[in-house]
């Protein structure tokens, strides 16, 4: 595929998934997992984990791990595509459904909509947990960390970055 192509394509895909991202990027997670590994053949899972592994270290919105997805495939064309598809059009419509929202805030129908969304909301974010999950455990220890962090985190009131610098330190260490 040429590079103008590339980027369009790239520019196609993410600005459907923008219009999906109820939650935000980690909702539409296994689409773009979808799209670029299995359909496209862009990148690995290894890749597709390490990426992801990457933004989240970064300081930022978790929407840097699309801008990496398009840097990876087409380069800064391709980061710049892939950022803007991804926010621009739900910037737009976030800003219109913002002030049908407030006017209608007391209607059965806005309060049984967002009853509904909830759920799906969650169920996507739990749907990119596992295909990372999935990408980055190759190991029995590797399984082992995961859900004994996501245990900890879930079920204590530790702060998860402590949860996190400790995982990273046993996998520093060698232990996965």
């Amino acid at each position: 595929m040429k590079g103008e192509d590339l980027v369009l394509a790239l520019a196609w895909h993410f600005l459907l998934m923008s219009l999906l991202a109820v939650g935000g990027v980690y909702a539409v997670m296994p689409e773009i997992h979808r799209q670029v590994i299995e359909t496209r053949h862009w990148m690995t899972e290894q890749q597709f984990a390490d990426l992801f592994a990457i933004a989240q270290a970064a300081p930022g919105p978790n929407m840097l791990f699309a801008t990496l997805i398009g840097w990876h495939v087409a380069g800064f064309a391709g980061a710049l595509v892939t950022s803007a598809a991804l926010c621009g059009p739900t910037c737009l419509l976030t800003y219109g459904v913002a002030h049908v929202w407030q006017r209608f805030k007391d209607a059965p129908w806005r309060i049984a909509i967002q009853a509904g969304l909830v759920p799906v909301a969650v169920g996507l974010v739990a749907a990119s947990a596992y295909l990372i999950t999935r990408a980055a455990d190759h190991s029995v220890m590797a399984v082992a960390l995961t859900a004994l962090t996501a245990g900890i985190a879930y079920g204590t009131r530790i702060n998860p970055l402590w949860v996190l610098a400790a995982a990273a330190a046993i996998g520093f260490a060698g232990y996965v």
